[in-house]
């Protein structure tokens, strides 16, 4: 089986950012100059796709991504689709819309949500096991949609289809599917349907046994050699190791559990994720082991899960040491890293410039393709 390219994401905090995630004082507010100066780092930096969020603080990721599509010209939008909040027909349309103006640059986030609570306040009442399910039909009318000449015809438990769309993608066979979540119904529509199962954050050796179970699953589908895998993380990245964990602790500095600044509802919210989310429960477990020095690896650092839902794990050390730190988890069978980093224009930059020329000659050129 041939190892596919190493491709490189990072994320855009259109929910806002920060200096010190403990301190409301150092939050710096979505604005379209924010925005605009981390996607500005991105698009000529090396990266080749950028997550739009989706929490309830965040602003709307289809029109923030469409936006920056129009305003880039390397960079693909990775964008959520949100089971159970859009019909399957208007999805396909959007999407091969935004893929065709685009020249092909647009990547999928399936997502079901972390937080029943959320999606009950945005007028969603399914619960998450229905949302998925929900998920797994919306995927399969979309790429019915886009490999039809005449109208599908889809009878099943949550949608009655009967249609023919235009325009189709202009990716082939559709644009790639990126999915992260932790729970086995998550991981059976990921290996169904994925072209990259994203994982939040382990040690090398746990993501090894993880893709291990998510290929064998992919192999009940004909899969198991299309599906690739990447890792969610955090980047702290300074000059030297010492400035790197002295920026690491700073940023939590003054931190209470739980006190998530990227929600609503501080540890409310966090009792709610944890009902809900497989995926967080494994990255809070990781908080929990890693006690008081909160590192779960040399450079692997769970601090940041303190105060952020989601993936919290981060990668901190001196350019090589982040780069041999991620070259773990290639040789654990990931080759694509989606990324974030406080702030986040500044951490992309040191990213781009310090740790990417450890990896020249294995990157990609284009997002992964789906198969």
């Amino acid at each position: 089986m041939a190892i596919p390219p190493i491709t490189f994401g990072w994320f855009l905090p259109t929910s806002g950012d920060s200096t010190c995630l403990a301190d409301p004082a150092q939050r710096l507010p979505q604005s379209r100059a924010l925005f605009d100066e981390v996607v500005d780092v991105v698009d000529g930096g090396g990266f080749s796709y950028m997550l739009m969020p989706v929490n309830a603080t965040c602003w709307e990721a289809t029109v923030v991504g469409s936006y920056y599509a129009a305003r880039t010209n390397n960079i693909a939008p990775l964008i959520a689709l949100r089971s159970g909040y859009c019909n399957p027909v208007l999805s396909a349309k959007m999407y091969a819309t935004l893929d065709q103006l685009s020249g092909g640059r647009l990547c999928i986030n399936l997502i079901a949500g972390i937080n029943d609570d959320d999606t009950r306040a945005d007028g969603v009442p399914d619960t998450k096991e229905i949302r998925y399910e929900k998920m797994d039909e919306e995927v399969q009318i979309m790429k019915a949609l886009w490999a039809a000449v005449s109208p599908i015809d889809h009878q099943g438990k949550h949608y009655q289809i009967s249609a023919l769309m235009e325009p189709k993608p202009l990716q082939a066979p559709h644009p790639p599917f990126f999915l992260g979540g932790g729970s086995d119904q998550a991981l059976e529509i990921s290996a169904k349907h994925s072209t990259v199962h994203l994982f939040w954050g382990d040690r090398p050796a746990g993501i090894a046994e993880k893709i291990k179970d998510v290929r064998a699953r992919a192999a009940k589908y004909g899969r198991a050699d299309q599906i690739q895998f990447g890792m969610r993380l955090q980047i702290v990245c300074r000059e030297t190791e010492e400035e790197a964990w002295v920026a690491a602790e700073r940023l939590i500095a003054g931190a209470t559990k739980f006190e998530l600044a990227n929600m609503h509802g501080g540890q409310a919210s966090a009792e709610g994720i944890r009902r809900t989310s497989a995926a967080n429960r494994d990255v809070w477990r990781l908080l929990e082991e890693s006690g008081n020095s909160l590192k779960i690896h040399p450079h692997l650092w769970t601090g940041i899960s303190m105060v952020r839902s989601g993936a919290g794990v981060a990668v901190v050390g001196n350019p090589e040491q982040v780069a041999a730190t991620l070259d773990e988890f290639v040789d654990a069978g990931c080759t694509s890293f989606c990324l974030s980093g406080y702030p986040h224009a500044d951490a992309a930059r040191i990213f781009a410039d310090r740790v990417l020329p450890y990896f020249q000659g294995r990157m990609s050129e284009s997002i992964p393709r789906a198969a």
